[in-house]
């Protein structure tokens, strides 16, 4: 049976860890080749051997790009090389879904927000990709069977203490979400989309009293409750006394890739 995204090719930011490895996995097993975008050095062992095993597994090619989507060459350069990677031979180079997965979030109440915080997380979460998707342009489909999805947040409507900040940038993108779905309308379609807590290595180190903030989000979201015997011990117990669970990465893979060409 044929692939639903066999031959594509997706790019994937923030694609060596949570919710970015859980939505690399789902394009992969439709057949999608990869660009997976990461940004420290930190990073490679991890998404060269993701993407190892991605092509292992479902026989598609996976180039992983070190580029820092905070930087303003780092969204280009991210381009560059993967169009001399990906380059056909008749001269063509298209992309044909991207998923804007990258993100920092700093959690602090207002006195503690730093110059330097707002200017990573903006430089991170909205400028970068602005210049991906200015950088894409020229490479997308012209015949509106592109695909962009935004990861923003529910922090950008519901107000959560300490996130002046990270909302602040998820609002942006997602402003800028609505400006490119008409600007591109000929080319893709542009989405977002808003999860709420998810069980990242970001969710793990939020603290104590941040999670105390959000509980009564996490008491009114569905599918919040936890299983015993299904999920962790662990889990099931911090769902206890934070008012429910957070959900899988693979969970918000699934709504973000579910057949899009279907």
């Amino acid at each position: 049976m044929a692939r639903s995204l066999e031959g594509k090719l997706g790019i994937v930011t923030g694609g060596s860890r949570g919710i970015g490895v859980a939505i690399a996995e789902n394009l992969a097993s439709k057949g999608c080749n990869l660009i997976l975008g990461y940004t420290s050095a930190s990073s490679k062992a991890p998404a060269d051997q993701l993407a190892a095993d991605l092509q292992t597994k479902h026989n598609i090619t996976v180039l992983p790009v070190q580029a820092d989507m905070g930087t303003p060459t780092g969204p280009r350069s991210l381009v560059e090389t993967a169009k001399a990677h990906f380059l056909q031979k008749d001269g063509k180079f298209q992309v044909d879904i991207l998923i804007n997965n990258a993100g920092v979030a700093h959690n602090n109440l207002l006195p503690d927000i730093t110059v330097e915080q707002f200017d990573l997380s903006y430089r991170v979460n909205v400028l970068g990709p602005l210049l991906l998707v200015q950088a894409l342009q020229p490479y997308l489909p012209r015949d509106r069977s592109g695909r962009i999805v935004n990861m923003s947040s529910v922090s950008s409507s519901t107000g959560f203490p300490e996130q002046s900040v990270y909302g602040g940038t998820k609002a942006a993108l997602e402003a800028m979400t609505r400006t490119w779905a008409r600007e591109l309308s000929e080319n893709a379609t542009v989405n977002a989309v808003n999860p709420g807590p998810v069980l990242t290595e970001m969710y793990a180190g939020n603290t104590p009293e941040f999670k105390r903030f959000i509980k009564g989000f996490i008491e009114h979201t569905p599918l919040m409750r936890a299983r015993k015997g299904i999920d962790s011990d662990e889990l099931v117990a911090e769902a206890e006394e934070a008012g429910g669970r957070p959900a899988y990465v693979g969970e918000i893979a699934g709504v973000v890739v579910e057949d899009p060409y279907e």
